[in-house]
């Protein structure tokens, strides 16, 4: 039986959810709660900038464990769909309860961050292995992108809403109900993912639910096996790897580097990332155009060689103009790095393997969440935010070396280089 269509409203739902999830990582992650957690649940005591890397790390070494795991159990039991939608709901409401964290309570807000980015986490991969099946390889980087880009929309949405909580006020109230706004956002609108999005897969014949596991232990050994034979694959993952752990590194600490270093207000710091979620969309979408028609590689170089710049500036510089230019150049590059990087793991993914793929792809993408923050993190206790800051453009150029190094077979590179 031939697979049904993919309208446009699949593709829309499909998008939907990286407006959805955008709203954690830039209201709770980067933006708001990051700089809530060093000044008022650590009350700006020493080791605030380690206690944050160390709970986004833990997270993430918890879904290192889980996560290729439930992406083989997702396409055996071709349940990937409610995994997304438990991963959706647990992340609003464990964001939500944020509001309750303050002064002293450093336990529930580890336990509450832990949970949320856990689930943020899960279902960003869970959303991601639908993509080889609302896509072509001629399509798929524009499709990518639009994702990215819808997402930054959703990012600079909740911002707004974020900042109307803020502005005028010095009081914590009004930044805590801005975590209540942002389960709310996130819950509301992955509504139309749920909706619209189709689960295409079927469950496999003859596996129960209770002998899922086990068929999923087997297609994660057998998946590792093909994931080194598929050479440019492979090596995609060692270079992809190491960018994303200097752009988590950047994720955590832009906006305590904003505030610490260069003196940004909380409102200023909103607006300062107000304006990143506008290039970053632009980003996505302009250099998923290019990806389709000059290829994944020399996107990802140009990306690549714009965070070297990006990351070093941004510890160089010395003034709030300064940081505001490289702020808006890492919004560029920023949408455009993402939006590549997933179209190559689904150009380059075998059918039907998708949740296996990219749960792999989601398990080096959280390594790189644990490296990066833990590294800038005890960088800044070690020798100063400054210092790690312009230290973190080392991960992106042994990236882009890796990248550069990389040989694609004809096919590999024939597929991720198509154009209409």
């Amino acid at each position: 039986m031939s697979p049904s269509p993919v309208r446009r409203r699949e593709i829309f739902g499909w998008a939907c959810y990286d407006f959805a999830n955008s709203s954690f990582t830039t209201v709770i992650i980067t933006v708001v709660y990051s700089i809530y957690f060093v000044e008022v649940v650590n009350g700006g005591k020493p080791g605030g900038y380690s206690l944050w890397s160390l709970i986004l790390a833990v997270s993430q070494l918890l879904v290192i464990a889980v996560s290729p795991w439930l992406g083989a159990v997702g396409d055996v039991t071709a349940r990937k769909k409610t995994f997304l939608a438990v991963s959706a709901w647990t992340c609003s409401l464990a964001t939500a309860a944020l509001f309750w964290t303050g002064p002293e309570t450093i336990a529930l807000a580890f336990a509450l961050v832990l949970v949320a980015n856990i689930a943020f986490s899960l279902g960003e991969n869970f959303c991601a292995s639908f993509l080889p099946e609302i896509s072509t390889p001629q399509n798929a980087g524009r499709i990518s992108s639009y994702g990215w880009g819808f997402g930054y929309c959703g990012g600079l949405l909740s911002l707004v809403l974020a900042l109307y909580l803020i502005k005028g006020t010095s009081l914590a109230e009004p930044v805590r109900w801005s975590f209540v706004m942002t389960g709310v956002f996130f819950f509301l609108a992955s509504l139309p993912t749920l909706l619209l999005l189709r689960e295409r897969a079927e469950p496999q014949p003859g596996v129960s639910a209770a002998g899922a596991a086990a068929a999923a232990w087997g297609k994660l050994v057998e998946t590792f096996h093909e994931i080194r034979q598929h050479r440019t694959l492979a090596w995609f993952f060692v270079a992809f790897f190491f960018y994303i752990t200097g752009l988590s590194a950047v994720f955590a600490f832009a906006a305590i580097v904003a505030r610490d270093l260069y003196g940004f207000t909380q409102e200023e710091v909103i607006f300062l990332f107000a304006a990143l979620q506008i290039t970053s969309a632009l980003g996505a979408l302009g250099f998923g155009w290019l990806q389709d028609r000059l290829g994944a590689r020399p996107v990802l170089v140009a990306s690549l060689l714009g965070w070297v710049a990006v990351s070093f500036f941004a510890g160089w510089c010395t003034e709030k103009t300064s940081f505001w230019i490289v702020g808006a150049c890492a919004g560029l590059v920023m949408g455009s790095t993402q939006s590549a990087s997933r179209a190559v793991v689904s150009i380059l993914t075998p059918p039907g393997r998708s949740g296996e793929y990219f749960g792999f792809w989601g398990l080096f993408g959280k390594l790189a969440a644990v490296a990066g923050p833990l590294a800038l993190g005890h960088g800044a206790e070690l020798w100063t935010l400054r210092t790690a800051t312009m230290a973190n453009t080392v991960f992106f150029v042994i990236g882009l070396g890796v990248l550069l190094a990389m040989r694609w077979d004809k096919s590999e590179k024939s597929a991720a280089s198509c154009s209409h």
